[in-house]
């Protein structure tokens, strides 16, 4: 028995987007008012169940929460490469999602999870995670400029314009 992911030739930590894409191409290959054949329309029937309830499950489980317990864990190197390729393609929510796989936590992986945090614009948890990868390794200065750069934002954060500014992106969504 496949997963939904796979029965929709996806990785297990696809994103909704990616899942929408992957069936609406798969819809149009396999649509059984495309087909003439009797028997050919029937398997196409039976293919398209499968990809509507594939399509529905994957949906369904895309949240972290549901991935978290549906997906395997990850050598804590493999989720930290996962979460700076999600972090590159300015996917922070994923990147979460991947560092929630790793089987441990080193400083790299307070960092990183730090980047995904500042990218999400949640300065104070960014500042704790920078400060976590610095109490683990005290003498690096890109996790020292991270936690830095967290407290400013969330010091900043604490403005009036910096509330003006929060309360208006939050119109905006």
């Amino acid at each position: 028995m496949s997963t939904p992911f796979e029965e929709l030739g996806l990785r297990a930590w696809a994103d909704p987007d990616e899942i929408r894409r992957a069936y609406r191409a798969l819809v149009k290959q396999c649509h059984p008012d495309l087909i003439r054949d009797p028997v050919r329309k029937r398997e196409a029937e039976q293919r398209m169940i499968r990809l509507n309830l594939a399509y529905e499950e994957a949906l369904r489980l895309a949240t972290p929460r549901q991935q978290a317990a549906y997906i395997r864990e990850l050598p804590k190197e493999e989720a930290v490469t996962l979460a700076e390729r999600m972090l590159q393609k300015g996917k922070p929510e994923s990147a979460l999602r991947q560092l929630m796989r790793a089987e441990s936590r080193d400083a790299g992986w307070h960092y990183t999870h730090g980047r995904a945090l500042m990218a999400l614009e949640r300065f104070h948890e960014a500042h704790e995670a920078f400060r976590s990868a610095v109490r683990m390794e005290p003498d690096n200065n890109e996790y020292r400029g991270g936690a830095l750069e967290a407290a400013l934002a969330e010091k900043k954060e604490k403005t009036v314009a910096g509330r003006m500014k929060k309360l208006i992106r939050g119109w905006r969504k």
